[in-house]
């Protein structure tokens, strides 16, 4: 079944199989395991072995004495393996699990937080392990203050399950129940998300349920019908979404984030690829569950699926709030850059119209042919609130699986990148940053692993080849695997006077969507968006909203041809008319 045909549902049983081990009273613990095709299993608790029980459909179950810190691993006959579901590990992915109570000590100020409306959402996008010098979550909490007062209301986090070595994106990850333990304990991560709140930051968790990293999956032997033999993605096995076990362990791991962490909202990777022919999509089960276990707060769900269906974020269908609106990037980047290979190829052809077309209707491919031999694909969005697009002139993926990890300002110029900015933050879309955007950051951001060998090898040959036939991506690729393009991908380390003019800028721009824009969004949106080209290069844009309009004309590249000022802006940058890059930004209440 396709995941725009989904049913919808008022309710979903919870999870029915609970993975891994969770407290259950009285100093005991529950271990479960799935491993069909296996006679028997033992746990090995502090190193004692103690046999489980069968259920004659490939589970395993113990009730036991234990403690909060002990160490345990299954025993399937060919020695100890670490739970899949561990949400802590003593070493790393190949070592013995540890005991965790996710049960923290909350401060009471958290029985205050019920989360934000997602149409305040302006997200920061970052990676715990370069965020700060130490990254940990312990600092990367310290700098929250900061976000709020400068307009941040969400930072989404890159996966922080647990991966092989200490430097990684998280989308390798093999234990996703269990905090990257480089990053700091369970515990930690919980008052991180306590700190967030605290500031009125909601945490938004970007989570990968449709492919296992490439070392320490034990899910693999211990349960190979958790796999689809015929289904494949770009990463490795598909998975078997229509086994009531695979569900659970999904299910089980939506449950944990929302409820045990309180995160505020996942970002589910690479949708598409989670494939589901049972007559309710997984993705669904995934919703429902994650605001049932949301227990009545905000729970934002956000999705990337390349496929661009509209149904999926339609309001009269329920289900998930926004995707992440890759086509606005696309058409902005070719505009700014003239890049025109692999992915944009598409979007080179006519990126000023396809950037109207995106300012107005949300999503650029709805289904019509598209040139440049690409496939038709997605459906019309004109229908949609603003709110179901996450606009972003940079994102981990846009910079990251670039040859070099190139920002935007080192392709564009400063000039660009300053008006591409203040378009994203002051457009009606869901707008977000990637970490240091909000500080005009230019140094990389790459792609980096710390596999070990032979996966290293590979990587490092993978990777080469890749940009090898990219004319605009191409040149030397920095080792993936070396720690120095760990270390040179870490912003926040440029000219502190020029980053104070950038914040100030990002400040000005969010002070006045949060004053005047988000009341217009919060009304709702009347009538159709006049988006119409004033040049080669530039756009002139209306959006109207019951409580009034919203005006924006931005020149990217050119001058408009024909430029009448306008009487008092409310945002002025640049002198639209006369510079190559400026914009103009009005808003008009209904009552003027």
């Amino acid at each position: 079944m396709d995941l725009s045909d989904r049913q919808s549902s008022p309710a979903v049983a919870a999870p029915t199989r609970v993975w891994g081990a969770v407290p259950i009273g009285d100093r005991r613990w529950r271990f479960e395991l799935w491993a069909p095709g296996h006679d028997r299993a033992a746990l090995l608790l502090q190193g004692r072995a103690l046999a489980m029980i069968a259920d004659g459909r490939g589970g395993f179950t113990l009730d036991a004495p234990a403690e909060a810190g002990d160490t345990y691993a299954f025993d399937l006959g060919d020695g100890p393996r670490p739970d899949p579901a561990a949400r802590a590990q003593a070493g790393d992915v190949h070592a013995a699990s540890r005991l965790v109570d996710t049960r923290f000590d909350w401060p009471a100020s958290e029985a205050q937080w019920h989360g934000r409306p997602w149409s305040e959402a302006v997200i920061l996008e970052l990676h715990l392990g370069l965020f700060t010098p130490e990254g940990t979550f312990a600092a990367a909490a310290k700098r929250l203050p900061g976000l709020a007062a400068l307009g941040i209301t969400a930072v989404e986090l890159m996966p922080v399950g647990q991966f092989t070595g200490d430097r990684g994106w998280g989308y390798d990850g093999v234990l996703p129940f269990a905090p990257h333990p480089a990053y700091g304990t369970p515990a930690e991560m919980a008052a991180f998300v306590a700190a967030a709140h605290a500031v009125g930051i909601a945490v938004i968790l970007d989570v990968v349920y449709n492919h296992f990293g490439p070392d320490g999956a034990y899910l693999h032997e211990i349960a190979p019908a958790f796999f689809d033999a015929d289904r494949h993605t770009p990463w490795g096995a598909g998975i078997a979404f229509e086994r009531p076990e695979v569900r659970d362990f999904v299910l089980s791991n939506v449950a944990m984030w929302v409820r045990d962490y309180r995160i505020d909202g996942l970002r589910i990777d690479a949708a598409h690829q989670i494939v589901d022919a049972s007559a309710r999509h997984v993705l669904d089960e995934v919703a429902l569950t994650a605001r049932s276990a949301g227990g009545g707060r905000e729970v934002w769900l956000i999705l990337e699926d390349e496929r661009n269906l509209a149904g999926l974020t339609d309001p009269q269908a329920g289900g998930f709030d926004a995707q992440w609106n890759d086509d606005y990037h696309h058409a902005l980047h070719c505009l700014l850059t003239g890049e025109d290979e692999g992915y944009y190829a598409p979007f080179a052809v006519d990126p000023l119209g396809d950037l109207i077309r995106a300012l107005a209707e949300g999503q650029v491919d709805q289904g019509q042919p598209r040139p440049a031999g690409a496939e038709a694909r997605g459906e019309p969005s004109a229908h949609l609130p603003v709110t179901a697009f996450v606009n972003a002139n940079q994102t981990h993926d846009q910079i990251g699986n670039r040859a070099r990890g190139d920002r935007l300002i080192a392709l564009a110029g400063e000039e660009a990148a300053r008006t591409a900015h203040a378009l994203l933050l002051l457009a009606p879309f869901v707008p977000m940053l990637f970490m240091g955007e909000e500080a005009g950051e230019t140094a990389p951001f790459c792609f980096f692993a710390d596999f070990p060998e032979p996966l290293a090898s590979a990587t490092r040959k993978g990777r080469a080849a890749e940009f090898a036939k990219f004319k605009g991506f191409g040149g030397e690729v920095p080792d993936p695997i070396a720690v120095e393009t760990f270390e040179m991908s870490r912003p926040y380390r440029g000219d502190p006077a020029r980053a104070a003019d950038w914040l100030a800028l990002t400040r000005e721009l969010l002070a006045l969507r949060a004053r005047a824009i988000l009341p217009l969004i919060a009304s709702g949106r009347t009538g159709v968006p006049e988006v119409l080209a004033t040049g080669s290069k530039a756009v002139e844009a209306c959006w109207d909203f019951a409580a009034g309009s919203l005006q924006i004309r931005a020149s990217l590249g050119t001058p408009p041809e024909a430029a009448v000022p306008w009487d008092n802006c409310d945002f002025r940058l640049g002198r639209y008319g006369a510079d190559a890059f400026a914009l103009d930004c009005r808003i008009r209440p209904t009552h003027s």
